[in-house]
């Protein structure tokens, strides 16, 4: 089978040589369209479930939240492990699930058992489910700042909550924009104990009054000198001066008392856990950028950078957006370093091919065997969805030094039977008896070596994902080149 193949690709040059073209150029459009990030990314699938239940202790959001949602998902379909997290008014579910299971598939699941938990919560709380990434989804980071002090942090959060968040959550691959520092602006009402004592008011009576008052309602349509009307009740609240006026009850004497009758009513910052600071010059207020599962994070964050570009003239006057963490310099910085180790340690393998082999065509013959079996690689990662990284172009790197081997014993095979035969001889004949008679030990060898790395195929989790795309490229690389040795290289000699 070998040595037919071996003839054939001798004998038709043309079909093999377009064959080959067909290849390069294949390979060099899956090289501009591969995906690429520093590293594989090593996170299990899972699905975070956040609720929030304000002002509980964590033993209380333990029981009536955590514990219910948590027993509920240990019966999911393909589910692995499910930890459960309660803090102060919080609680924090991971449901991991097995290696291999698609992360939407997991989400629609999970969402199906969230219908059965509800029933188990108390009323009013509604968990909700984290972003679709993963454990290295965390991809660009800025502050947004003012440097005139012209706006406090409570306006940089709120110009962050509402405006910046939504303009970059539209940019395509971004799976959540998480807002942190600043100060959260809330209307607050500080209730005076001895006003509603006097008033003999009990407090769920102003709750609900509060409640109550900040709501539009829809009316009827009136027609009028033939023209429709809409009756439209407008409640919402719009300032201080709205709550100071809401009527929580009346007096003795049919009185309204009013809120302002009974609290202290102020714009203020809600309670924070945490805070930004910047080069150590003061606190800001910044953004997360969440990049959605299996996207190209370079891709996405170049976009995410032309976004804030574009909305910068929209801003405010003296407010900027500064980047704090930037993910894609790491990605360039690492690719581009194994990009220089692959060009240099293939220049490494040329330049010995020739002084060994001391015959320049033949060199040649053996060194186009390794860009085109790197390009047929590259195209093998892009349809699999492996993203190039330190990892997968490492396998190819490992490579190298052994995928010209069958092509160097080939050419250096055909160069002694050329030197024992005949001045009359055919040259054809003769690269092709000498080829098939080292191309099927030199096939199998290659392909013993490309069989090593199948045990890493084995590997689970994390080491799994890890060293999976290095034996896959090396794979490739090893397989390509031994396909190579006896296609193209009889070809070419």
């Amino acid at each position: 089978m070998i040595e037919k193949i071996i003839g054939a690709s001798a004998r038709n040059r043309f079909l093999i040589g377009l064959m080959v073209v067909f290849l390069t150029a294949w390979g060099l459009w899956a090289a501009f369209h591969t995906p690429l990030d520093a590293i594989p990314d090593l996170s299990d699938v899972q699905v975070i479930i956040f609720t929030e239940w304000p002002g509980r202790a964590p033993q209380l959001v333990e029981d009536q939240i955590t514990y219910p949602i948590v027993t509920t998902m240990l019966g999911a379909p393909k589910v692995q492990v499910v930890r459960g997290f309660s803090f102060f008014g919080l609680s924090f579910i991971y449901v991991i699930f097995e290696d291999g299971t698609d992360m939407y598939w997991a989400r629609s699941r999970i969402l199906e058992y969230m219908n059965e938990a509800l029933k188990f919560l108390p009323e009013g709380v509604l968990p909700t489910l984290g972003p679709d990434a993963t454990g290295v989804g965390w991809g660009y980071e800025y502050a947004v700042v003012d440097k005139t002090g012209k706006h406090d942090l409570s306006e940089l959060r709120t110009l962050q909550d509402w405006y910046i968040r939504y303009w970059l959550k539209a940019v395509p691959g971004v799976s959540d924009v998480a807002s942190v520092g600043g100060y959260v602006k809330q209307y607050q009402v500080n209730i005076d104990p001895n006003a509603i004592l006097a008033y003999n008011l009990p407090l769920d009576a102003i709750v609900n009054a509060i409640r109550m008052s900040n709501n539009d309602v829809g009316g009827r349509v009136v027609e009028f000198t033939g023209r429709e009307y809409m009756v439209w009740g407008r409640g919402y609240v719009q300032s201080v001066e709205d709550l100071k006026q809401v009527s929580v009850g009346t007096d003795a004497k049919g009185t309204p008392i009013l809120l302002k009758d009974v609290a202290r009513i102020e714009l203020g910052p809600d309670i924070r856990r945490g805070l930004v600071e910047l080069d150590g010059e003061g606190e800001v207020a910044g953004g997360i950028v969440v990049v959605r599962f299996q996207e190209d994070t370079l891709g996405v964050i170049e976009r995410v950078k032309a976004k804030i570009q574009e909305m910068a003239p929209a801003l405010p006057e003296g407010v900027e957006i500064i980047p704090t963490y930037d993910r894609s310099e790491l990605i360039l910085r690492s690719i581009e370093t194994l990009k220089e180790k692959l060009i240099e340690e293939s220049i490494i393998v040329s330049l010995v091919t020739i002084v060994f082999l001391f015959h320049f065509r033949s060199a040649l013959v053996a060194i186009l065997t390794l860009p085109v079996a790197i390009l047929m690689s590259i195209t093998a990662m892009y349809y699999l969805g492996i993203s190039s990284n330190i990892m997968s172009l490492g396998g190819i790197a490992i490579a190298i030094g052994a995928m010209i081997d069958g092509a160097i014993v080939m050419v250096e095979n055909a160069h002694k039977r050329l030197e024992h035969a005949g001045a009359n001889a055919d040259r054809a004949s003769v690269i092709i008896d000498a080829a098939k008679e080292v191309g099927k030990p030199l096939f199998f060898s290659l392909l013993i070596i490309t069989v090593s790395f199948l045990p890493i195929f084995t590997l689970e989790a994390q080491e799994g994902r890890l060293f999976r795309p290095l034996a896959f490229t090396k794979t490739f690389a090893m397989g390509f080149s031994a396909f190579l040795s006896i296609t193209l290289v009889p070809l070419l000699m």
